[in-house]
């Protein structure tokens, strides 16, 4: 599915084609989209400028948990822009506290920091542990260590695709940042060999999107929590794409019973509307922290903690995690049937899949451009795996026609 056309240099863009020739002159090339331009979008469905409708079967990396445009955010949207959009974090209003006690509340933690991005979170995550270990562990100053994930997503900053195996997101972005080391995904036996004494924190995805949508070994993150306990190190729960809802549970930690001492959120938090992150958890980590050592103009703004609050009073009721767990099982029993038919395997929780195309499938490209011209919107990772998230307000009849679309695309 390719649109090709003149690059237009002057001019109102008027067709897709317009649009797309009009991105590709001005836009930096950091990313491959489909060439399909969306100009509205309601619910689990988008409009393009010409006027075709899609089924998001993507919900932008979990950022779109609740839809887009879902009537109580964006009532909360419009009544905080007519009164204070930002103020920075030189003196305080009336949001903030109350975001902050709201999330703690329904996570379970005692402190909160909002950032924006899920990578800002990341990386504040990063320098608290660090702090952590200097200032309560004991780990002389500049050896602190992280140990992390092969197969990782956490981001691309610098510091993040210092640890990155992927080699499309770290090559020639050198020279990296030192102080991580890399163990297997799911191996417990590995990652308790990475431990030295100045291990700071193991930070770790429960399911890992961006590398497929892979789900560890069963009682894996519960050996994570172990090792960790008994020596002394911190567990950062990277939960950015498969927290709030996703997978049935409010945190995909929860599925194992297992806690973390800091969450990284994000992408949901925002509720389709802004960027907004925090990281979240234990009073004696996250305290270390002292005035001027960390920050963020846009951080807890008045704008983003009237969406989060939102977003909270959602997710407080359950109604969202139930509906990914229903959901959910109804997408894995479908798509398992297409096992051996096309479809070599499917991994994920709740309204969260990776389809596996077996070989001799399209790409996942070609899937993902096939799904388009069907009109559902989903999404490769990793050339052969089509990614699923729809929104979590999806209906089931609409959640069917996504599904018989990847059967007619993969179908062999």
């Amino acid at each position: 599915m390719t649109v090709t056309a003149d690059r237009p240099t002057a001019g109102t863009p008027t067709t897709p084609a317009d649009f797309v020739a009009l991105d590709e002159q001005w836009s930096t090339h950091n990313y491959h989209p489909l060439p399909v331009v969306i100009a509205e979008a309601e619910g689990a469905w988008v409009t393009d400028v010409d006027g075709r409708r899609y089924l998001d079967f993507l919900a932008g990396y979990s950022a779109l948990n609740f839809g887009h445009r879902h009537p109580a955010l964006i009532a909360a949207t419009i009544e905080q822009l007519g009164r204070v959009t930002l103020t920075s974090r030189a003196f305080h209003h009336d949001q903030l506290g109350l975001f902050c006690r709201e999330l703690a509340e329904l996570t379970g933690t005692d402190l909160v920091l909002p950032m924006n991005s899920g990578a800002e979170a990341v990386e504040s995550a990063v320098k608290v542990a660090r702090k952590w270990a200097y200032r309560v562990k004991g780990v002389p100053d500049g050896t602190a260590e992280i140990v992390v994930a092969g197969s990782n997503f956490h981001g691309r900053t610098t510091t993040i695709i210092s640890f990155s195996t992927d080699s499309v997101a770290r090559n020639d972005f050198g020279p990296y940042t030192p102080g991580f080391s890399v163990v297997r995904y799911g191996d417990a036996e590995a990652l308790q060999g990475a431990i030295t004494d100045r291990t700071a924190a193991v930070l770790v995805e429960p399911i890992q999107g961006e590398a497929g949508v892979l789900v560890p070994p069963p009682g894996y993150l519960r050996e994570v929590r172990r090792i960790c306990d008994e020596n002394n190190v911190l567990m950062i729960a990277d939960e950015i794409q498969s927290g709030l809802a996703r997978t049935g549970e409010l945190l995909a930690l929860d599925h194992e019973g297992v806690r973390a001492d800091l969450y990284t959120l994000g992408k949901a938090l925002g509720g389709g509307v802004l960027p907004v992150s925090a990281v979240v958890g234990r009073h004696d980590v996250l305290g270390v922290l002292r005035p001027g050592e960390h920050g963020s103009t846009f951080g807890g703004n008045p704008l983003a903690c009237a969406v989060g609050r939102a977003v909270i009073k959602l997710l407080a009721t359950g109604e969202f995690q139930e509906r990914s767990r229903t959901l959910g099982a109804h997408l894995h029993a479908r798509l398992g049937e297409l096992v051996g038919n096309g479809v070599a395997e499917v991994r994920g929780r709740g309204l969260w899949a990776g389809v596996e195309i077996a070989p001799g499938g399209p790409s996942g490209r070609d899937a993902s451009e096939a799904l388009a011209g069907k009109g559902v919107l989903c999404k490769e990772t990793h050339d052969t795996t089509l990614r699923v998230a729809p929104p979590l307000v999806i209906s089931r009849e609409d959640l069917d026609h996504g599904i018989d679309a990847i059967a007619e695309v993969v179908a062999r």
